[in-house]
């Protein structure tokens, strides 16, 4: 039976009622995973998701501009919650699924705007979680699929000017290669380039600074959907919702949307 899993930055849970009721309208979703819900446990909208038939919820919630969630319309137990930024910040969970597959939903700090540790803490500890993260990684030995905002674009076409962003934070070599690290530490199969290979262009994030985002087309590949590679075969397909970012009161981000036989 196919089971679909949408990964969503939503920039702030409260506020994006009308983007998630069109969302499950429009798609036959039966897993969301929320990044930056932007509010503590108790301030969750659960209402909300239960009412759009998603009454199994993880919540790890916080104030600012942290917070993950997966709202589920089937059991979900939750198994685990990282700190790989080591500062308390709500940046992980991970339920396993009724087929016995952990899920992980994961929300990897953006790193600031300056791309050197020494001028930008916010930077240091970017490549710190990365690398906390690509230890934890290596020790994983259950086939799982990992999803979320990783806050890194690391191919050429996963940006709109490769060379223009090489010194641009999310698309610098020093993130590059750690996100690379930490793919290869697992195996891990990026399976939104599985299904839209380079040198397609593929974006999920474009900057409220634009006028006309869809005009402009001044895009990144910051969210992504991986799985262990005893999973590649069950992944039917990915698609990432691009119209999503036109809709009423969107996100910066748009879902993708994962589809897999377990």
């Amino acid at each position: 039976m196919a089971l679909r899993i949408a990964t969503l930055n939503v920039n702030g849970v409260r506020v994006r009622a009308p983007l998630l009721e069109r969302l499950v309208a429009s798609r036959p979703i039966d897993i969301l995973c929320l990044q930056e819900t932007k509010c503590a446990n108790a301030e969750f909208p659960a209402n909300l998701f239960r009412r759009l038939g998603f009454p199994h919820l993880v919540v790890h919630g916080q104030r600012m501009h942290h917070g993950v969630a997966i709202a589920s319309r089937t059991p979900i137990e939750e198994v685990g919650r990282e700190d790989w930024q080591a500062n308390g910040e709500a940046r992980h969970l991970a339920v396993r699924l009724p087929s016995g597959v952990v899920l992980h939903n994961v929300y990897v700090p953006a790193g600031g705007d300056v791309p050197d540790p020494m001028l930008n803490p916010k930077f240091g500890q970017k490549l710190d979680f990365l690398a906390r993260m690509t230890d934890w990684s290596a020790r994983q030995t259950e086939p799982a699929i990992l999803v979320g905002d990783l806050n890194i674009a690391p191919l050429p076409e996963d940006v709109w000017d490769h060379e223009a962003l090489l010194e641009v934070v999310s698309h610098t070599p020093v993130e590059v290669d750690a996100l690379e690290t930490l793919r290869a530490s697992h195996g891990w199969v990026d399976l939104a380039r599985r299904f839209v290979p380079a040198p397609q262009r593929l974006y999920t994030w474009w900057s409220y600074r634009a006028r006309d985002w869809a005009a402009s087309d001044r895009g990144r590949r910051l969210d992504h959907v991986w799985c262990s590679p005893a999973l590649a075969a069950t992944a039917l397909g990915v698609e990432t919702l691009r119209e999503a970012r036109g809709w009423e009161r969107p996100s910066d981000h748009v879902p993708v949307i994962a589809t897999f036989d377990l």
